[in-house]
């Protein structure tokens, strides 16, 4: 692999911005320091005025590859999100056939091993009936076995008491939840039928999938947690209420209950309902406005520990159903990383802090070996941005598969011009180097 010297950025890490040179060799992140230009290399990037953050690690994506290939395949989706930062990524197991063997599990990471251009791992999904395979999952080279406590796509719905016992008392790793009461979206659903028929407007989406669901089954998932000692994540939070759940009074690396936002519950409100519609329908629902003023607090204040995309994509078409029957999720692993920069640049959030909730907490979340840093030693997952550069959002540029966005037309005040993966230059001013692929996570438990 070539070696690359990267001179002159401003570094955001654990903390700190300092300027610094960044030597890359062998994949990994050889020498950081002042000075190093004197070093034998095969290309040197000039990054004065640049800021080098470590890699985005986005631990909730849905790339849709075996069984859904009309909406994304691994490949396209992987290299999408390396064009907006993304360098690694942990992917669901709601495709068809369902991930629920391990055998299934294994045919997704030989497809990303052949066509990923991102770092990856995937889920071992649970479901009423497979215990037993859930517990052969590999606790050092897979992220974590995912229960969808709601359901939210497919047949992977886990109501069965004595299996979410079963699951909770006896996984030796990181369990990963989708939390919305199905009974209280049931007969909420029944009542807006009644109400309006089969096509209501997409604003009666977060009246649906309301506050009471969501806060019913965090808490119903912390419960068993904490009876069981069990180490929990717990995806998606949008609402104040289960922010309050969470604890901010130990370190990350202490806590066995954790919890996620995604960039879309922090940037989209339900005013956005009557112009964006069916576009941001997602699950757990998008909520009014004061709700995501509340989460962005809980993450600067640690009751929440880490930022992720839920990346959804379906075909423009698909979206375009009535309500009931069009399909929930949204894409977005092309601009996380630009989102959250445009919250800085608002004032809202500091570049350290993006780093942290990117990256750094992300690894030490999962537990994730030699990644999410900026460190000597680390695999060199980096991202270079230019603040003095903008990027519009349009389908001439979107690069996932799908080709739409709830974004389109909007213009953020950045850049991502370089993605460096696993040390490899995949991505350098919108032009892409698929010559080397990512590599599996592995994960120090």
């Amino acid at each position: 692999m070539k070696t690359t010297l990267i001179l002159n950025a401003q570094v955001v890490n654990e903390g700190k911005i300092e300027t610094k040179d960044v030597f890359i060799k062998d994949g990994l992140i050889d020498k950081i320091g002042n000075n190093l230009s004197g070093i034998q290399t095969d290309s040197i990037i000039d990054a004065s005025g640049k800021y080098l953050f470590p890699g985005v690690i986005d631990d909730q994506v849905h790339f849709r590859e075996p069984g859904l290939l009309h909406k994304a395949c691994i490949h396209s989706e992987a290299r999408a999100g390396v064009a907006g930062g993304v360098t690694t990524f942990m992917e669901m197991p709601n495709t068809v056939p369902n991930a629920l063997k391990q055998e299934l599990l294994a045919d997704k990471y030989e497809i990303a091993a052949r066509t990923s251009l991102a770092n990856y791992s995937f889920y071992m999904g649970a479901s009423n009936d497979n215990i037993e395979e859930v517990l052969k999952t590999n606790i050092q080279n897979v992220c974590g076995i995912k229960v969808f406590m709601g359901s939210s796509t497919g047949n992977m719905l886990v109501d069965n008491e004595k299996t979410l016992e079963n699951i909770f008392s006896k996984s030796p790793m990181l369990i990963a939840t989708h939390c919305e009461d199905e009974p209280t979206v049931r007969a909420n659903s029944e009542i807006y039928k009644q109400r309006f028929g089969d096509n209501p407007h997409p604003r009666v989406h977060p009246e649906i999938r309301n506050v009471e669901a969501c806060y019913k089954s965090s808490s119903m998932a912390m419960e068993l947690a904490k009876r069981h000692n069990t180490r929990l994540h717990i995806l998606h939070i949008t609402t104040d209420e289960e922010t309050h759940l969470f604890r901010n009074d130990i370190p990350l690396k202490e806590k066995k209950i954790t919890s996620e936002v995604c960039v879309h519950h922090l940037y989209f409100d339900a005013r956005d309902y009557e112009t964006l519609g069916n576009q941001i329908k997602c699950n757990p629902a998008v909520k009014a406005d004061g709700h995501k003023q509340q989460i962005l607090e809980a993450l600067l204040d640690n009751r929440i520990d880490v930022i992720a995309t839920d990346h959804a994509p379906h075909t423009w078409e698909e979206k375009q159903n009535p309500y009931w029957s069009s399909p929930s999720g949204l894409p977005l692993i092309q601009h996380p990383l630009n989102i959250m920069l445009e919250f800085y640049q608002e004032g809202k959030i500091s570049l350290e802090r993006i780093a942290e909730k990117m990256s750094h907490a992300v690894a030490d979340c999962f537990q994730i070996s030699k990644r999410g840093y900026i460190r000597e030693g680390y695999w060199a997952d980096l991202v270079l941005v230019d603040l003095n550069s903008d990027t519009t959002v349009s389908k001439d540029n979107i690069y996932y598969q799908c080709k739409w966005s709830p974004l389109e037309g909007k213009t953020f005040h950045s850049k991502i011009t370089h993605t460096f993966v696993s040390g490899h230059l995949a991505f350098q001013e919108g032009i892409f180097d698929e010559s080397v692929q990512g590599k599996r996570l592995l994960f120090e438990r």
